[in-house]
């Protein structure tokens, strides 16, 4: 049995738990009394307190839930979009119901580099799930389903008439066709509000411009589509000097994500307009992962129709501001920020006090004494020079200490595992761990919604079995018994999951 071990911190309600393989964390988060003292030097102590009264995380679960009361399908294959969409109100209280296809959904088994150990296990039944999957199963219920036969759809048909919101992630006209889209599920159910996700639409020219197939895999077609892989990366002459050249997608499914938060923003609105504005009527909706991205792409598309400029490649550097860019030192990267005249010599005082050169070459340059004018290409290359003939002989402890005795907006490129370990991450928490019954000891990040003070977002349980919640969800609200359930069964329509006890 793991050791438990109690740290001095907001009236000992944090619990820590030390594993034999790896402890989490490694060193308890500072103290209450300790944080004091920080809130006292920024001269905010008694806010700092209030806020951290109200919004404190251990306090979250003897809140109400924003959106209890809420039922939501969520069914599609291979993305993440749908997914995440759902995630997000089954965090605040909504009972969120995964429909997956008998064998389960193909991002279940998709493991990180094909390997099975890095993928979590069943403790009651040794099935295997990829952590991708698991994080955004988090709150819901699994209920499979066979679409492909007839007795499936008028069971989904049942299931669709008592709910507020689909969310849907199949290709341009899948469900349509199957009899179960939006134009047949509001005669059943009117005030239903369908949200559909995918690349670029249902309609329009290019709607099966990446083929029927390449219609599942939204992310790396939305990046591509929307111009954000092609800004993303190095530029092109630096290819020669082994620093890159090509344009590269996000480290994460960012246009996934983004499409599923834009889903879920959707939903919402629609859910407000139906049950104060509208009449009681629901509604159609659709989502796209480019269009998702378009929004975020900074002034890239007004840059163009200005002039017809087309924003190139620029790494890590940002052209608008000179000293907001993250540079290598000894042990990794240190991000600066200067995008003020009083940060922008606060910074030049700090590096001058080690590097004499750099007072002489850039607080001296008449062109880096305007804010403008420091943005240019040449002012850029040569500040970041020199502030990387600052930064090479040191690690960022240092640095990160230097900085911060002048008040300057700075911080170093975490990695994964000092994510998990950051003080502040742990205290407030960002970073948490849950004893899932199914999936044991799981670390996850704690929702940005969870800091509400009075209806705040929360991890109930990480992830389900396939199938955990067939039994249960259809008999409650499609009416089918036991043993059409077992007739169901061994139809192949649905699959029912059966715990092994034996194997705990």
């Amino acid at each position: 049995m793991a050791e438990e071990v109690r740290i001095k911190s907001r009236a000992d309600t944090m619990k820590l738990t030390s594993y034999e393989n790896r402890p989490w964390p490694v060193t308890p988060p500072p103290s209450r009394e300790e944080v004091m003292k920080a809130y006292e030097k920024r001269r905010a102590a008694e806010f700092g307190k209030w806020c951290e009264d109200n919004l404190w995380f251990y306090d979250s679960w003897n809140k109400p839930e924003a959106l209890r009361g809420v039922r939501v399908l969520e069914v599609g294959l291979w993305r993440l979009s749908h997914m995440f969409a759902g995630s997000i109100l089954a965090e605040f209280g909504a009972e969120v119901i995964k429909i997956e296809p008998p064998e389960g959904d193909p991002l279940r088994y998709l493991a990180p580099f094909g390997r099975d150990e890095y993928m979590f296990e069943d403790v009651y039944t040794g099935e295997k799930v990829s952590p991708e999957f698991l994080h955004e199963m988090r709150n819901k219920y699994s209920v499979t389903l066979d679409l492909e036969t007839e007795e499936g759809r008028e069971i989904y048909k049942k299931l669709a008439a008592t709910v507020d919101i689909i969310f849907e992630g199949y290709p341009p006209g899948y469900m349509d066709e199957l009899g179960i889209g939006y134009r047949q599920l509001s005669q059943i159910n009117p005030r239903l509000i369908y949200v559909w996700i995918g690349v670029l639409g249902q309609w329009g020219p290019w709607k099966d411009k990446v083929s029927k197939f390449g219609q599942w895999m939204l992310d790396p077609f939305g990046q591509v589509a929307s111009g954000f892989v092609a800004k993303t990366g190095y530029p092109p002459d630096l290819l020669d000097r082994g620093k890159g050249g090509d344009p590269t997608r996000s480290g994460s499914w960012i246009a996934d994500f983004t499409a599923g938060e834009q889903a879920a923003v959707n939903a919402l609105a629609a859910l407000y307009w139906r049950d104060y504005n509208g009449g009681n009527e629901g509604q159609f909706i659709e989502v796209t992962g480019s269009e998702a991205l378009f929004e975020i792409l900074d002034f890239d598309l007004s840059w163009y129709g200005f002039n017809e400029s087309i924003k190139a490649r620029t790494g890590s550097w940002d052209p608008c501001l000179n000293q907001y860019a993250w540079n290598p030192c000894k042990d990794g990267y240190m991000m600066i920020g200067g995008q003020t005249d009083r940060l922008w010599y606060r910074i030049n005082m700090c590096i001058e006090r080690d590097l004499p050169l750099f007072g002489r070459l850039i607080c001296e340059d008449p062109k880096l004494k305007e804010v403008a004018a420091r943005n240019a290409l040449d002012m850029l290359i040569k500040t970041y020079t020199l502030t990387t003939m600052w930064l090479r002989t040191q690690n960022r402890v240092e640095v990160e200490e230097k900085l911060l005795e002048y008040d300057i907006a700075a911080g170093p490129l975490l990695f994964p595992d000092e994510v998990a370990e950051y003080p502040h991450f742990v205290y407030r928490p960002w970073v948490h761990v849950i004893e899932d019954e199914h999936y044991g000891h799981v670390m996850y990040a704690v929702p940005p919604n969870a800091y509400h003070m009075r209806t705040p977002a929360r991890v109930k349980w990480i992830g389900r079995p396939l199938g955990k919640d067939t039994a249960e969800i259809l008999l409650k609200y499609a009416g089918i018994d036991q043993w059409k359930l077992r007739e169901l069964e061994e139809r192949g329509i649905v699959k029912i999951y059966r715990p092994n006890f034996e194997n705990k």
